[in-house]
């Protein structure tokens, strides 16, 4: 059991990844996941000072992450003080640092999304142009003023993430505990991240094939057949293949996502897919 508290210092560490690094590596298979391991890399370190224990934990910490990057801090905050109480707590249950990650990091996406992307940059870019149009195309006032706040509106609510997340995500992590509930915030983060992939898989993952089979005047479609008796049951089909290659067979995600393109072209060019 460790006995090592994090510090502001640490938690500043921290927030300099994040601005440095935190969206600088996105990948297919895992998305944001790096980022968020080497946030977390100097808490992670300085809890756990057995390697075993480091590894564990930042395999922990590199698991599926997706959110959006102002508002990922938060996430970051909360994760940095589960890991925390889960090296000084032998009881705590350290599955519940990723359902709560993948029970959250869904909304927040939403509203860093819809504020920051939708609300905000729209907003003061259309100031600045106006600014620039209203100066017959002279005036920089514009432009510097839309640079002066985005940059505001990324450095202050990343900081305030991170530190706010860090330190109500302590205390929501004791009430919880002495409440006897986590457990429950477990089993209902983890049900909220498996209806986030299900959505995602649903909606992102499509298999089309082309057979058709006349008996008379009816043609029979097979894709739509299919569909009627389960919506998308083929893209389901293949979720579950590729779930049981990276997981029992333990198939690299980058060598499965390349064999899915050539399975896709080689489907096309041969007409079994469409």
């Amino acid at each position: 059991m460790s006995e090592a508290k994090i510090t502001k210092k640490d938690l500043m560490k921290v927030y300099g990844r994040h601005l440095g690094s935190f969206g600088f590596n996105y990948n297919a298979a895992k998305q944001m996941n790096t980022g968020m391991s080497y946030c977390l890399y100097p808490i992670i370190k300085k809890l756990y000072p057995k390697k075993e224990d480091r590894i564990k934990a930042m395999e922990r910490e590199n698991e599926y992450y997706l959110s959006q990057l102002t508002c990922s801090s938060l996430n970051v905050g909360i994760a940095a003080a589960m890991e925390e109480k889960n090296a000084k707590d032998p009881d705590f249950d350290e599955n519940s640092i990723n359902a709560v990650k993948a029970a959250t990091m869904s909304p927040l996406a939403a509203i860093g999304d819809s504020l920051v992307q939708g609300t905000f940059r729209p907003l003061f870019a259309g100031i600045a142009i106006t600014m620039v149009t209203a100066s017959g195309y002279t005036s920089v006032a514009g432009p510097i003023l839309f640079f002066v706040i985005m940059l505001l509106l990324s450095l202050i609510p990343r900081y305030l993430g991170i530190f706010q997340g860090y330190k109500q995500g302590a205390k929501v992590v004791d009430l919880i505990q002495k409440t006897g509930i986590m457990d429950l915030v477990t089993r209902l983060a983890g049900v909220a991240g498996y209806i986030l992939i299900g959505a995602f898989s649903f909606s992102m993952v499509s298999i089309n094939i082309p057979f058709e089979f006349t008996s008379g005047e009816t043609v029979i479609n097979v894709q739509q057949t299919l569909n009627s008796l389960v919506p998308n049951c083929l893209s389901l089909v293949l979720i579950f293949v590729c779930y049981k290659l990276m997981t029992k067979k333990k198939v690299n995600p980058v060598v499965l996502l390349f064999g899915l393109l050539i399975l896709g072209i080689v489907g096309v060019y041969v007409g079994f897919l469409a």
